[in-house]
């Protein structure tokens, strides 16, 4: 009788034990999948707002390119032998993939300058806001020149700056272009965005 009753309480502990270990294997599983659920649902919750500010990103570029475009002059910084920025009034236009071209002569000082270091920025400003020119709408666009022999990125040029006809043809005139790595736009007051080579290049059907 009493090794009979050793053995149910045996057995009865023997069955607490595996549905203690069941419960913990549920509470683990339990456990695990809140752990994997937890970074879903936070990329959920990113995904709209990586979306919204991808948007942003989109309407920056726009209105970086449309100032761009509408810019009959720039000005082009380049940098010195001796590592002096130098300045200089150019007459840029867009090329259709948002690159930005330059007819540059030889005798100036910023084109002896690219030849030696390409690395430039050029500053596009739109009209000012009001009387205040700090409203004036700007970007400054960073990147790398080089010569290009195209007749078909010329025209481009010079169908913007038709008035150069007559001395586009000089020997010591060529025809540059300046990849955008990046920039920066700022609209006024508290409104500057810092911009990507993505945002420069136009969207698919876009006016050139």
């Amino acid at each position: 009788m009493a090794e009979a009753g050793r053995g149910e309480r045996a057995g009865k502990a023997s069955e607490d034990m595996g549905a203690g270990a069941a419960s913990g294997n549920t509470e683990a599983g339990a456990a695990s999948e809140n752990m994997e659920a937890g970074p879903a649902s936070e990329n959920m919750e990113a995904g709209p707002a990586s979306g919204e500010m991808e948007a942003r990103r989109a309407e920056w570029g726009l209105q970086a390119r449309r100032l761009m475009r509408g810019a009959a002059s720039a000005v082009l910084a380049t940098l010195g032998k001796d590592g002096q920025p130098h300045a200089a009034l150019v007459t840029p236009a867009l090329a259709p993939d948002g690159a930005v071209l330059l007819l540059l002569s030889t005798l100036s000082e910023h084109t002896r300058q690219l030849m030696r270091d390409p690395r430039c920025c050029i500053l596009f400003q739109g009209a000012a806001e009001d009387e205040n020119p700090q409203t004036t709408p700007r970007v400054s666009v960073d990147g790398v020149a080089e010569k290009v022999e195209d007749e078909a990125l010329k025209a481009v040029w010079l169908a913007r700056h038709p008035y150069a006809e007559p001395y586009s043809g000089f020997t010591d005139f060529a025809l540059w272009r300046m990849e955008p790595k990046g920039g920066l736009m700022v609209l006024g007051f508290g409104r500057a965005h810092r911009l990507r080579a993505a945002e420069f290049r136009p969207a698919e059907g876009e006016e050139a």
